[in-house]
């Protein structure tokens, strides 16, 4: 098993990110090579300075903006909202690995009494009105439901029946997301926006276990490199440490992972072989690590790993949006920053947009990061970037004249 320093570590995982050197991505369709890269990423629905899926895409993929991702979703089809790493975006080429989680749902959907006549008349209006949302669909009252999103127990609970029968549906994979207003979804017939063959496909894996495995090897290539530890970024796959281990050795075996230890830490780490050659590079100093700086979202991928973040970064994050205004240490919504193969700070920068200026509201630089003259002109950058992604065309760093704030 090789042995690699902490700093290749994070070399390999900003490289195989696409966050350091030469961009990787660009345009649609890099957002969209992005996504099918890292599988999944996640939704989040707050809009401070773009969604979390946005924020992901415009750190990586070199002109990226949010019509883009609205396209791919929404028009061209090739992305699609569904569950994995809690509510996500991914490929809609991998719709039948999905196959045993909608017939999870199906067989859930039995339990709740009432909810089939309903379903019934919500796919009669569907069909000759078009899209709906909750509001929109003439379904009134409420039913005993839960989501059948989250399998953790048999209760029941009182829901809109209008809502609890469009997500019944949506996760039954009868209905799809259309589009959305806000944070407000629209549904509408699968089947009119993807293929039969693709709708009809028969599930690749023959058993659960292999299922699993393959959202494994998926989070693996999200990250880059993890652990052989509980981790969040196994969020929504359901393994405990003996089937954790079994999968990282089955993988290992079959030729689809390699393993490496890191300096100073006693787990080893994973990567996928395909990114070998990489790796190859990056032990060698051939790979390109120009310096980039980048915004980073609160759920990006990089960021689902905290732990493994402060190991091998040396940097620790927590998303303050939940934390009460007076306990928060740095802002509402702060982006990590990236800037080489180091986080330096964090940012709090928020869009008015009806004065089309982006302000920077907080800007905290970690201990020992110098403010040098190269740091400010990427800074400059990255942020009239920034503004430009958020449809600002000024950016106001006023608070600058007193200094960066430092963490401690």
């Amino acid at each position: 098993m090789d042995s690699i320093t902490r700093q290749q570590a994070r070399q390999f995982i900003l490289s195989k990110q696409g966050l350091i050197g030469s961009y990787r991505f660009a345009g649609k369709d890099g957002a969209y090579e992005y996504v099918c890269q890292a599988g999944c990423i996640q939704y989040d629905p707050v809009d401070v300075c773009g969604k979390n899926a946005e924020l992901t895409l415009q750190s990586r993929v070199k002109g990226f903006s949010k019509k883009m991702l609205q396209d791919l979703l929404y028009k061209d089809r090739k992305l699609v909202d569904y569950v994995d790493k809690e509510l996500s975006i991914w490929p809609a080429e991998d719709w039948p690995c999905f196959s045993s989680y909608r017939e999870l749902s199906v067989r859930s959907g039995k339990n709740f009494r009432g909810l089939k006549p309903l379903e019934t008349k919500a796919l009669a209006y569907i069909r000759d009105n078009g899209p709906v949302c909750s509001d929109t669909l003439p379904i009134e009252g409420e039913i005993f439901w839960h989501s059948s999103m989250h399998w953790s127990g048999n209760w029941q609970k009182k829901s809109q029946a209008a809502r609890s029968v469009l997500e019944q549906l949506y996760t039954d994979g009868v209905l799809i997301i259309h589009h959305k207003k806000g944070s407000r979804k629209y549904y509408d017939l699968a089947e009119k926006y993807f293929p039969q063959d693709l709708l009809n496909a028969e599930n690749p894996f023959s058993t659960e276990d292999e299922f699993i495995a393959w959202r494994v090897l998926r989070r693996i290539g999200a990250v880059g490199l993890l652990w052989d530890k509980n981790s969040t970024a196994f969020l929504g796959i359901y393994i405990n440490v003996e089937k954790r281990k079994k999968i990282l050795g089955d993988l290992t075996r079959a030729g689809k992972v390699c393993a490496v230890t890191v300096e100073g830490i006693k787990q080893p780490f994973y990567f996928r072989s395909e990114d070998e050659i990489l790796m190859k590079q990056i032990i060698s100093g051939e790979a390109d690590l120009k310096p980039r700086m980048s915004f980073i979202a609160p759920l990006d991928p990089l960021m689902w790993d905290k732990d493994l973040i402060y190991a091998l970064f040396d940097f620790r994050y927590s998303w303050e949006i939940y934390t009460p205004a007076v306990k928060r240490k740095y802002g509402y919504y702060t982006l990590p920053v990236i800037f080489g193969d180091h986080f330096i700070g964090r940012i709090e920068a928020v869009p008015d947009r009806k004065k089309g200026v982006l302000e920077v509201r907080g800007l905290w630089l970690e201990s020992g990061v110098r403010k040098t003259l190269k740091l400010s002109r990427s800074l400059e950058r990255t942020l009239a970037n920034f503004a430009k992604f958020n449809g600002c065309t000024a950016v106001d760093t006023s608070f600058l004249e007193q200094g960066c704030r430092v963490s401690t």
